[in-house]
């Protein structure tokens, strides 16, 4: 795969940032800002639990990490859970999008899966992405666990919607559509173990790699052309 300009950018914009010091502005600045300041927050817990794993790091440290009190931290989190949350929420907020405009498409189904798993792929190679992946839900409250795993199911749903419909039109094989979508899931969330940014390839190369690949294991030989969706630097 070549490297492109943008891809040149958006590598160096995903490189781990473990120095603190990038998130302490939001807190420096002494004009209110609640929006930046948690964002703040967000990514240095997100950083952390990606370095040291969700259960074995502590609010104390993600205070530390920003030099502010654990009480001032609780005015943006009250746990670790809720911040699991957000960054589950900000990942379907995306997809979500992107799947409104898929659904809207005259194209194929073949070429609906290929946008559903090339953008779903990004948001998995994402810090937020990687981070939910890697936490077992089972390890969360009723409530949170009952969030998530709807968000599963209605992502799950969307990716059989286009399999079914590409085998409607002929664009995809006849096939399973449960075991397919199962498949390929767990191919895209595999990347949440294995995928680091910066070390060979940025997110968005790993997106449209796996969108190809897994794509033609299901089309028509002769129906393999599709298009990637776009996705501007403000949607990741």
């Amino acid at each position: 795969m070549g490297v492109s300009t943008a891809a040149q950018r958006e590598r160096r914009n995903s490189l781990p940032s473990h120095e603190p010091g990038i998130h302490l502005r939001a807190f420096i600045n002494r004009r209110r800002d609640p929006d930046s300041k948690k964002e703040a927050v967000l990514r240095v817990a997100v950083r952390l639990f990606l370095e040291r794993g969700f259960w074995r790091t502590s609010l104390s440290e993600v205070a530390e990490q920003l030099r502010i009190t654990k009480p001032a931290l609780y005015h943006y989190f009250r746990n670790k859970e809720e911040i699991y949350l957000e960054c589950y929420r900000r990942g379907v907020s995306l997809i979500d999008t992107h799947l409104e405009r898929l659904r809207s498409q005259t194209s194929s189904g073949a070429e609906k899966v290929a946008g559903f798993i090339y953008i779903y792929a990004i948001v998995i190679a994402s810090d937020f992405g990687r981070c939910v992946v890697r936490q077992d839900d089972r390890e969360l409250s009723p409530a949170a666990r009952a969030e998530v795993r709807a968000y599963k199911r209605e992502i799950d749903h969307a990716l059989r919607d286009f399999i079914q419909q590409g085998v409607a039109d002929g664009s995809v094989r006849a096939c399973d559509v449960k075991l397919a979508a199962f498949a390929i899931a767990g191919a895209v969330n595999a990347l949440a173990v294995w995928f680091e940014p910066g070390r060979g390839w940025t997110g968005r190369e790993v997106a449209a790699e796996l969108a190809r690949t897994l794509t033609q294991g299901l089309t028509d030989r002769r129906k393999r052309k599709f298009r990637l969706p776009e996705i501007t630097e403000g949607e990741r």
